[in-house]
């Protein structure tokens, strides 16, 4: 007789509801780790959504990637407009009108910038002094070329400032005005350029800053940054045409 089966059959029935709890933790510990992968899966897909979202956005935002920062974004929409500029009204500090769009045989360039401006306003006089110094080396340019600094802020910019940053970057009255625009025609001004005007509490403005040619039938034929004076002349060359 075997002595051993009860004890053996005694184990087993002791052993059994161990084996059953050590089986239960596992499908658990397998269930967890589905649960986790399941959890990471769809971060993965949200974290690709997201990705997906911002790469359209720059697309978009960057002109379907030509641009890669917002300047040179604002200046391909400004320079692929069908229209041309509007003929705005603008006022020299004397108060008479000045028009954008004056004659059909000149060349404008244009920069945007209010008196009272620390830092950049200042470098854009700066550049229209040197671009002004250029154009008068040529008869055929100095007879063809107008430029305007047109200050965005109609309600502090009054004649004595205007003067005063006249006088301060040598602008003459003639070839080169200091003006400012007309409060209702600002907007669509500002529009047609692509210039971006956001008021700013530590010193006044934020905005863009650069060169704008417009070419005689009031088309802009060119955006430069207030550095590039040889593009701004290379520009202003090939619409005017070869001296003579």
């Amino acid at each position: 007789m075997d002595h051993a089966g009860p004890h053996r059959d005694t184990a087993r029935h002791r052993h059994a509801p161990e084996r059953g709890v050590f089986r239960d933790a596992l499908r658990l510990a397998a269930g967890q780790r589905r649960a986790e992968m399941n959890l990471k899966g769809k971060a993965l897909l949200a974290a690709c959504a997201v990705s997906i979202a911002g790469l359209s956005a720059l697309w978009l935002a960057t002109d379907g990637g030509r641009a890669l920062t917002s300047e040179s974004a604002r200046r391909l929409r400004a320079l692929a407009a069908t229209g041309a500029v509007p003929p705005s009204v603008l006022e020299d500090s004397r108060g008479r009108e000045i028009l954008l769009r004056s004659r059909a045989d000149v060349v404008t360039l244009v920069e945007f910038i209010y008196t009272t401006c620390p830092t950049v306003c200042q470098s854009a006089g700066d550049a229209f002094f040197k671009v002004r110094s250029r154009v008068l080396q040529t008869p055929k340019l100095a007879q063809s070329v107008r430029m305007l600094s047109i200050s965005f802020d109609v309600e502090k910019d009054g004649p004595d400032r205007l003067d005063d940053y006249a006088r301060g970057h040598e602008a003459d009255g003639q070839m080169w005005k200091v003006v400012r625009a007309r409060r209702d025609g600002l907007p669509g001004l500002l529009d047609a350029f692509g210039v971006v005007v956001i008021p700013n509490p530590a010193y006044g403005y934020t905005h863009n800053a650069a060169i704008h040619v417009v070419r005689q039938d009031g088309h802009l034929a060119g955006i430069y940054d207030l550095e590039d004076i040889d593009g701004v002349m290379a520009n202003v060359r090939n619409l005017v045409g070869p001296a003579t």
